[in-house]
């Protein structure tokens, strides 16, 4: 099979609780389902990537990513098979809390992820890069690293107040650090088609951000919230379910604008 151009997506957000890890890891299952080469990054200090894709807490220590931007491992000895899928990951366990602190004093400390990465992006049609829920260095880090930044936005008014936040560092970002970088897409998630709101914030975002906002619309669903606890992606959980066709859907689009 010939091979597709490779890219490097970072899913950022500043806001927690949007569906971004939820989105990442569904994502890429999806992807690889339609023969994309597939590699999960866990930025997230939270670990909750790792978690949800079933690696456990000591296995997420061992190969933790923030071992390889510690110079502690090389990226190819971190990468793990997620259970039950082709994907692969890199974890995060909870060294990875203090990173932060530690990149401020770092020579070319925005692109230290990138340059640990270097090594093996080139094996996948396609990186995925789970940012944790703040514009600080990590989040920085994972935007200099990357081609496309996909935000996930929650169906409500604080989200389109932080969006504009966001999307002035992903400008700031492209303009100082990495020419390369675009928006990929909006995705909106959490939707709830009984509301107003939720209404009026999908139209906000379509008449600001016409076709970058992706038409596959990620609803409100409790299959999708249970998922995690059992340590599975969607397609393992509830395979039939409304939220894992609403992502096989965002998972074609994806491929179809990459």
């Amino acid at each position: 099979m010939q091979r597709q151009t490779r890219m490097t997506i970072s899913l950022a957000n500043q806001k927690g609780g949007v569906g971004k890890t939820t989105t990442c890891l569904n994502l890429a299952v999806y992807l690889s389902r339609l023969g994309k080469k597939v590699l999960l990054i866990d930025l997230d200090p939270q670990g909750n990537l790792s978690s949800g894709g079933g690696i456990s807490r000591q296995l997420a220590s061992e190969k933790s990513i923030y071992k390889v931007i510690s110079d502690q491992l090389p990226a190819v000895e971190a990468v793990i098979p997620l259970p039950g899928t082709d994907v692969h990951i890199i974890p995060a366990g909870i060294d990875l809390a203090g990173a932060e602190v530690e990149l401020v004093n770092r020579m070319s400390r925005e692109s230290i992820v990138r340059d640990a990465l270097s090594s093996i992006v080139s094996k996948y049609d396609l990186v995925l890069i789970d940012c944790p829920p703040s514009l600080g260095l990590l989040t920085i880090n994972a935007l200099v690293a990357s081609d496309r930044v996909l935000i996930p936005v929650q169906s409500e008014y604080y989200a389109l107040e932080g969006l504009g936040l966001l999307l002035d560092t992903v400008k700031l970002v492209k303009r100082k650090l990495n020419n390369k970088l675009e928006l990929l897409g909006i995705a909106i998630t959490m939707y709830d088609s009984r509301t107003n709101l939720s209404k009026d914030v999908l139209g906000e975002l379509v008449k600001n951000f016409g076709k970058k906002v992706f038409e596959t619309i990620i609803p409100r669903n409790i299959k999708l919230s249970e998922a995690p606890s059992h340590g599975k992606p969607i397609q393992l959980y509830a395979e039939r379910s409304l939220g894992a066709l609403s992502y096989q859907s965002l998972a074609e689009e994806v491929a179809s604008r990459v």
